[in-house]
């Protein structure tokens, strides 16, 4: 065989292995875009240091509405779309190829049953927020970016319900209770825990989770000057809202470039 047929039957090879490996990652009937939006917004949360080694982002599935999609477990910041699974309604892989999943993909799976509405669930332990999932201090929108909390942002103690556990959302039961307290809202903390946000979408998603914690920070900063804090009302948290939804396209744009790999 010439050095011309021996070159060319490697590269027909190497391109065969890679459309197999393609093929065996890819999801039927989920865009590829959709799949790299779910790993961006993993490793965006952890280059804003909203969540380190533990948290997740999910989206739930374009074409069957009742599955959602969500990376196998693995450190957000590692997240690639070759990563996303399929799940069904009850949380459980429905192609698992001997990949480990997250042990709290029950949030995911009980937050899309009760909401419709919501396309896209980040679970966080974020630094900011955990210190109002545990005191009387509610968290409140004090600046435009987080007028989404507007809305109110409920405490959802797992201990009142189910005693005495690890603190963890291991199974159906415990994942609806958390979506019970969730409601209509965009955010629900988790005692002693971290976050759960939802979103129309896994840009808005991210936005609302980063934010979120942004707002914690500000807010504690604001309560430690010692005098009363003006918050949004409830007209400004709104109208601010409205108008973050339309240009959260910036900051996701930003976001993206940066965590892409190579970079």
């Amino acid at each position: 065989m010439s050095s011309f047929s021996r070159f060319a039957a490697i590269a027909v090879a190497t391109l065969l292995s890679i459309a197999t490996s393609r093929a065996q990652d890819a999801i039927p009937s989920v865009p590829r875009e959709l799949l790299e939006d779910i790993a961006t917004g993993s490793r965006v949360l952890a280059d804003l240091g909203v969540v380190d080694a533990f948290g997740h982002v999910s989206a739930r599935h374009p074409t069957n509405p009742k599955h959602f999609l969500m990376a196998r477990s693995v450190a957000p910041a590692q997240v690639t779309a070759a990563d996303i699974m399929e799940f069904d309604e009850n949380g459980e892989p429905v192609d698992a190829r001997n990949r480990a999943v997250f042990l709290e993909r029950f949030i995911h799976a009980e937050i899309y049953k009760a909401r419709p509405d919501v396309n896209a669930v980040v679970h966080t332990h974020s630094p900011g927020v955990v210190p109002f999932s545990v005191s009387r201090t509610p968290l409140r929108p004090l600046y435009h970016n987080a007028a989404f909390l507007g809305e109110g942002a409920p405490v959802w103690d797992i201990g009142k319900e189910f005693g005495a556990t690890d603190m963890l959302v291991r199974n159906n039961a415990i994942g609806k209770s958390l979506a019970a307290a969730l409601a209509d809202k965009s955010v629900v903390l988790m005692r002693g825990h971290g976050d759960v946000i939802v979103g129309p979408a896994v840009q808005a998603a991210v936005f609302r989770a980063y934010y979120t914690d942004v707002n914690a920070r500000l807010q504690a900063q604001a309560i430690g000057l010692g005098s009363d804090v003006t918050y949004l009302s409830a007209e400004e948290a709104a109208k601010a809202d409205g108008v973050n939804m339309v240009i959260m396209d910036r900051a996701w744009a930003l976001w993206k470039q940066k965590v892409q790999p190579g970079k």
